[in-house]
């Protein structure tokens, strides 16, 4: 059985940070075309934030993840920071206490914080929002573990799942936040918040099969 383990796979979430900075000016351009602007602003803010926190500190995933979630949640603005706070933090809950992190460990973390979403939002799959990215991923992800595929081939599928939502969002109405005041005037943009999911999913997806890789 693939696996990873919890207590050494805290730099994921700092390499998530990386990721986040790094497209700060990115995320802001495309929430700015049809929201306040700010996606990449507060994201970056919240995440170097964290990253300071776990940085040294040689914490486990579990330990980071709700590092960044506390984060997010009570000292992020923004219609995004509870949002990704509560989706971390529930992560970060489902596996806390567990050694090893399998392939239905790791879907369980996900599809916990995906329920923390759902349970302080009102979206839902196709009003261009991050759930466009996160859903179709972790079905994706079990889709292929259902098919016989191994954890890292369904890794794979959950960037391609992933990114896919994202470039969907493009053609979409906005249904629901500030955008969704525009009506059809938003399709045509990609939703900030999903481009953010699928940038966060993949170096989540790509340094857990590295891990996976090194413990085999």
């Amino acid at each position: 059985m693939q696996t990873f383990a919890n207590a050494s796979s805290g730099d994921i979430v700092l390499n998530m940070a990386d990721e986040i900075i790094k497209n700060r000016g990115y995320l802001s351009d495309i929430d700015g075309k049809i929201g306040d602007g700010d996606h990449g602003v507060n994201m970056a803010k919240g995440f170097t934030m964290a990253a300071e926190r776990i940085r040294g500190h040689d914490m486990s995933l579990a330990g980071a993840l709700d590092t960044l979630g506390t984060v997010l949640l009570t000292e992020i603005g923004g219609s995004m920071g509870p949002l990704y706070g509560v989706l971390f933090m529930q992560c970060a809950e489902t596996i806390e206490g567990k050694d090893q992190i399998d392939a239905e460990l790791f879907a369980a973390m996900l599809a916990s914080g995906l329920d923390g979403i759902q349970s302080i939002g009102s979206a839902q799959v196709g009003d261009k929002t991050l759930l466009d990215a996160l859903v179709p991923a972790l079905a994706a992800f079990n889709g292929a573990l259902a098919d016989g595929k191994s954890f890292a081939e369904a890794l794979d599928a959950l960037v391609v799942a992933a990114e896919k939502g994202r470039d969907s969002t493009k053609e979409m109405t906005a249904r629901v936040g500030r955008a969704s005041r525009l009506g059809e005037r938003s399709i045509g943009v990609l939703d900030a918040g999903a481009t953010s999911c699928a940038l966060i999913l993949k170096v989540l997806a790509t340094d857990a099969k590295e891990k996976l890789a090194a413990a085999s």
